[in-house]
């Protein structure tokens, strides 16, 4: 089988780094078209082996885009197209339909209750999604509570398949050496109390509650944040005015794996942490909190369909957090009370195996590819296409 996958962007981003790990675990020959930005996570996939093509979008109503999107998959003789993100959703499944691959699958990464990809969830978002849903023959939800919301946007039920999210759980098997060199490097002090986040520094992510929370904590409590966005610059003002500036450490976007650029890779900063937060409200699965349940840290979340969807014997070190910034003082000093204990994976982790990820994957393509020819009422040109 020959898979051609198509992602919005490249960037260090969650979807953007899941798709990396997951094509070093599918049996596939798969090739990648980025509709923009060609970052980091372009350059680990064409080290892995894999081709990358960037097709140079320069905005979400480039028109000039789909006839080259449409020249790419009617050259590249694929049996299945897999779009990844909003706008390679409702530009790849319609190219691909144009140019003859009737097996589309699209995942869905981001669709929360309020927004998709940050954008807000009017109806003009909502109708450009569905007009081009119709045009593939599958939609991935990363979790059963993404799967509800497309019911619950008029998906029909036959069309939704739930695949996971996978982690490498070697990465983020706690390693001592690498936390020791890790804190170093960081300029930690010995006795330090980490708290970590992890995320796209957006105001969705909810850092500032964070934040402002390690100013009501103890002198020896350090904020380490991992990520970038257009917030960086708000957050560091608000640990200015909280006081904190010297205590919060920003590690910038840092990628999955060691890839040779200066600083650590983001399993070892996992590993520098004592305690993992994740303030955010609206998550669409929480693979920042399993990764960290991964390394063996307490962590304390405010959403996580991943965790929320298991037996709670599956995650005894995850705790669920409601409210803002007093909450989570609490919380952190309730955790800071409970002596340590060995830094091991919980079955939640295990439950989210990338190798179980990839294999469930399979299973949906080999269903995609010989399913019945899709229905004539699918149009092949979605309404609206220039207002994603």
């Amino acid at each position: 089988m020959k898979a051609l996958h198509i992602i919005t962007g490249l960037g260090v981003g969650g979807a953007e780094q899941q798709l990396r790990l997951l094509l070093r675990h599918l049996p596939v020959d798969c090739e990648v078209v980025t509709l923009t930005n060609p970052g980091s996570v372009a350059d680990g996939l064409a080290e892995d082996g894999v081709k990358v093509v960037h097709l140079g979008m320069a905005g979400n109503r480039d028109l000039g885009a789909l006839p080259r999107l449409v020249r790419v998959v009617r050259s590249g003789g694929y049996d299945l197209v897999h779009t990844h993100l909003y706008r390679a959703c409702v530009y790849g499944r319609l190219a691909a339909r144009l140019a003859g691959v009737r097996a589309v699958v699209a995942t869905e990464h981001s669709l929360g209750d309020s927004q998709m990809e940050g954008r807000p969830l009017t109806s003009g978002v909502r109708a450009l999604y569905l007009a081009s849903e119709r045009l593939g023959r599958t939609t991935v939800a990363v979790s059963p509570t993404v799967a509800d919301r497309l019911r619950g946007w008029g998906v029909p039920e036959p069309r939704i398949e739930v695949v996971p999210n996978g982690i490498d759980l070697a990465r983020f098997r706690f390693d001592p050496a690498a936390r020791l060199r890790t804190r170093r490097r960081l300029g930690l002090p010995d006795d330090a109390r980490v708290v970590g986040g992890v995320g796209r520094l957006t105001a969705g992510k909810r850092f500032d509650v964070v934040i402002r929370a390690l100013a009501q904590l103890p002198p020896d409590h350090w904020l380490l944040l991992v990520g970038g966005g257009p917030e960086e610059n708000v957050l560091r003002r608000v640990a200015q005015e909280a006081g904190v500036a010297d205590r919060v450490l920003f590690a910038g976007e840092r990628p999955y794996a060691a890839d040779g650029s200066a600083g650590p890779d983001l399993p070892s900063l996992v590993c520098a942490m004592d305690v993992f937060v994740s303030p955010s409200a609206e998550e669409t699965f929480g693979l920042a909190v399993v990764e960290a349940l991964a390394s063996g840290l307490p962590v304390l979340y405010a959403s996580c369909p991943a965790i929320e969807q298991l037996p709670a014997r599956a995650a005894p070190g995850a705790r669920r957090v409601t409210g803002g910034a007093g909450a989570f003082v609490r919380a952190l000093s309730q955790s800071r009370a409970r002596p340590p204990g060995p830094r091991t994976a919980p079955e939640a982790a295990l439950h989210y195996d990338i190798a179980r990820s990839a294999a469930q994957l399979m299973d949906v393509y080999a269903t995609t590819v010989s399913g019945p020819p899709l229905s004539s009422s699918a149009s092949p040109t979605p309404q609206g296409v220039s207002s994603s």
